[in-house]
């Protein structure tokens, strides 16, 4: 029986995610998640974790590093990779929507393809307002609707893409959100045409918490 796409644990997903991902995660998205990772602050949240992608950026920064990925499948793969990679990682089980931490915690929030599966992506980027100090930085790397033909695309998969890729929304419109919200300052936000239909366009920025 499928899991309802809002339902945090998707077993088959997270089975299949890093071996779908692979030559991806080696070519494309290498050179984007190594942004991510430049000049980290002391302590960093790695928001929805996944199988742990990030991690082998994150290892060798000094920083103290937290994650948080609320599908259990997903989140063991992700201890695993720690473990391999020799990354002290304090991983928990939560929702971008309700972080477990006090205000004002981390100096970096990372984002890498997590906003396409959040039920609630509003109250995950006020979570990450809240949860980063002053003058702390938001960095992410989300896919976002196309335009034309390829969004009427998109729109007519979605449906049953969500439920075979763990909940992903493929036509959300992440840049305008982010770029909207009255905590941040913009620092940089470009939109790249990276992938191929229906996992295309891509935008990458970074976001201050104003003071």
């Amino acid at each position: 029986m499928p899991t309802s796409p809002d339902d945090p644990d998707h077993p088959l997903f997270a089975a299949i995610y890093d071996p779908v991902t692979a030559v991806a995660e080696r070519t494309l998205l290498r050179p984007h998640r190594q942004y991510l990772a430049r000049d980290l602050g002391e302590t960093v949240l790695d928001l929805g974790a996944g199988t742990g992608a990030m991690f082998p950026f994150l290892a060798g920064s000094g920083s103290a590093i937290h994650a948080v990925e609320p599908d259990g499948h997903m989140r063991r793969q992700a201890a695993e990779r720690a473990r391999s990679l020799g990354l002290a990682v304090t991983l928990r089980s939560a929702g971008a929507a309700d972080l477990p931490y006090a205000d004002n915690t981390f100096d970096t929030v990372i984002a890498s393809m997590v906003f396409c599966t959040i039920g609630d992506p509003e109250a995950a980027l006020d979570e990450v307002a809240r949860v980063l100090e002053p003058g702390g930085e938001f960095r992410f790397l989300e896919h976002v609707a196309d335009d034309g033909w390829r969004e009427r695309v998109q729109r007519a998969v979605t449906p049953l893409w969500r439920r075979l890729a763990g909940g992903c929304h493929l036509t959300r419109r992440t840049a305008a959100l982010f770029a909207a919200h009255p905590a941040f300052d913009v620092l940089e936000l470009e939109r790249r045409t990276l992938g191929v239909t229906p996992i295309r366009p891509f935008v990458r920025g970074r976001l201050r918490k104003r003071a």
